[in-house]
C-alpha cells in the first residue's frame, strides 16, 4: 500500500525507532530520535509531527485507552544526559501535554535505564531498584518507594499493573525477585509470587492469562511459568527438547527493556503458544508453533508453515492464533491464522513477490496487523552517509 523512507536527520550512530501505535482516527504513530509523527494508515501521508528538544529514550508498549502516551526524553543534549524527563503526547492530535521529572531516589539511582508503562490513569517509570508513578491526567507524582524490602523496577502496560520486583533482605543469600500485581492508583501490592533464589524476571509474555519468562544467569537456565489471577503457580511450561525463540528486542529488563513487547508468543484462557527456533535442513529453513496447556504445562499440538518458511505468532485474533509468515528474497511474507485446536496456517493476507527484496531488507522489523493491514517498522535506522540515511526504509504497509 505504501512505503516510507526516513525523514529524520539522525546522529552518526543512528537511532532506535519506537512504536508503532494506532489511533481511533486512522493514524499510525512512530517516534525516533527527536521526532514523533503520525501518518494516515490509508496512504502514509504525514498527518502531524511533533519535534522534541532532546532525544527520545523510552516509550511504553501501549498507549492509554483514550489515546495518550508518555515518552521518556533526555534531560539535556549532552552525552551524560539522563533519561529523566517525561513528556505526555496526544496521539490523535499530536499535541504535547504535561511534562514531569523523574527524581533521583538515592545514590544508586542512575536514571539511565528507565522503562515506562501505562495502566489506567497511572504511568510508571521503573528502573534498577526504584520506581515512580505519575498521574496520566496532569503528570503529578502519586507514589514512589513502597514499604517493605521488595521494590518494583519494571511494569506492564495493561489493565492489570503487573511488576517485576527486586527484594533486598540484608542477607545476600535471601535476596530474590518477585512477580507482583499492584493497585495502579496507590502502588499497594495485591499479591506477590517469589521466584527461587538466583532467578530473575525476564519478560511478561501475557498478562491475562499471566505467563512469565524467568532466567537464571549463572545456570544459563530459562523457565516459562503461568500464574493464576491471584498469583498462585498454575503450571510450568514443559518445552521438552525443543529450542524456542520468542523475539523481545533485547535482554534483561534491568538494562532498560520493557517487560512486554515480545513476538513469537500468544495466549488465550487455557493455552499458551510459542515459536520454536529455526530448524535448517539442507537449504530449507522452517520452524513450528507449539501450543501448551496452561493447566498442565504440557504440549497440545504443533503447527508448521511448510517447507522453507518460518512464522512468528503475534497475538490472538478472536479464537485463532495470528501469525506472520516470513518472506524470502523472492517471496513475499504473509499474515495467517491457526485455529486454537491446531492445524495448518490459513493465509489472510499474502504480500506480493515484487516487493520481497525490500521487505527482506528490513532490520529486525516490528510487525503489527491492524485493521486488515500489515505493518513492518524498522526497529533501528542507521546509515554511513546523509544520502544513504534519506534512502533508508522505515515503514512498509500491505493491505488488500
Amino acid at each position: 500500500m505504501w512505503l516510507q523512507k526516513n525523514d529524520v536527520d539522525l546522529p552518526r550512530n543512528g537511532s532506535d525507532v519506537f512504536g508503532p501505535w494506532f489511533t481511533d482516527n486512522g493514524l499510525v504513530v512512530k517516534a525516533m530520535y527527536k521526532k514523533v509523527a503520525a501518518y494516515n494508515t490509508s496512504d502514509g501521508k504525514e498527518k502531524w509531527s511533533l519535534p522534541l528538544s532532546t532525544q527520545l529514550c523510552a516509550a511504553p508498549s501501549r498507549a492509554s485507552d483514550d489515546g495518550k502516551i508518555v515518552f521518556g526524553v533526555k534531560s539535556d543534549t549532552t552525552e551524560r544526559a539522563k533519561c529523566s524527563k517525561l513528556q505526555m503526547v496526544d496521539l490523535g492530535t499530536g499535541k504535547a501535554g504535561w511534562t514531569a521529572e523523574v527524581k533521583k531516589e538515592g545514590t544508586f539511582d542512575m536514571l539511565s535505564d528507565i522503562t515506562i508503562a501505562i495502566s489506567g490513569n497511572t504511568v510508571t517509570a521503573g528502573r534498577t531498584g526504584h520506581s515512580t508513578a505519575f498521574s496520566m491526567k496532569d503528570g503529578k507524582e502519586i507514589w514512589g518507594k513502597l514499604p517493605g524490602e521488595c521494590q518494583p523496577y519494571a511494569f506492564t502496560s495493561s489493565a492489570k499493573l503487573i511488576a517485576a520486583a527486586a527484594c533486598s533482605t540484608g542477607e545476600a543469600a535471601k535476596n530474590h525477585q518477585r512477580i507482583q500485581e499492584h493497585d495502579s492508583a496507590t502502588g499497594k501490592v495485591k499479591w506477590s509470587y517469589p521466584l527461587a533464589q538466583g532467578w530473575e524476571v525476564d519478560r511478561v509474555y501475557s498478562v491475562s492469562p499471566l505467563v512469565v519468562s524467568a532466567t537464571h544467569r549463572e545456570k544459563k537456565s530459562w523457565s516459562v511459568i503461568s500464574l493464576t489471577d491471584s498469583g498462585k503457580l498454575r503450571s510450568e511450561i514443559d518445552g521438552g527438547k525443543d529450542k524456542f525463540q520468542p523475539q523481545c528486542g533485547g535482554t534483561f529488563v534491568i538494562f532498560g527493556k520493557n517487560l512486554e513487547g515480545c513476538t513469537g508468543v500468544a495466549a488465550d484462557e487455557d493455552t499458551f503458544y510459542m515459536v520454536t527456533a529455526d530448524k535448517t535442513s539442507g537449504l530449507n529453513r522452517t520452524n513450528e508453533v507449539v501450543a501448551f496447556s496452561l493447566d498442565t504445562g504440557k504440549p497440545k499440538w504443533r503447527s508448521s508453515p511448510g517447507p522453507d518458511r518460518t512464522m512468528t505468532p503475534l497475538r490472538m485474533e478472536g479464537d485463532d492464533v495470528l501469525v506472520h509468515i516470513d518472506g524470502s528474497y523472492d517471496r513475499g511474507g504473509a499474515v495467517a491464522t491457526i485455529p486454537a485446536s491446531g492445524g495448518k496456517p490459513k493465509v489472510l493476507l499474502q504480500n506480493p513477490a515484487s516487493t520481497a527484496s525490500i521487505e527482506n531488507n528490513f532490520f529486525t522489523p516490528r510487525i503489527a496487523y491492524e485493521g486488515g493491514q500489515l505493518y513492518l517498522v524498522n526497529s533501528r535506522v542507521s546509515a554511513s552517509n546523509d544520502k544513504e540515511e534519506k534512502e533508508a526504509k522505515t515503514m512498509m504497509v500491505f493491505g488488500k
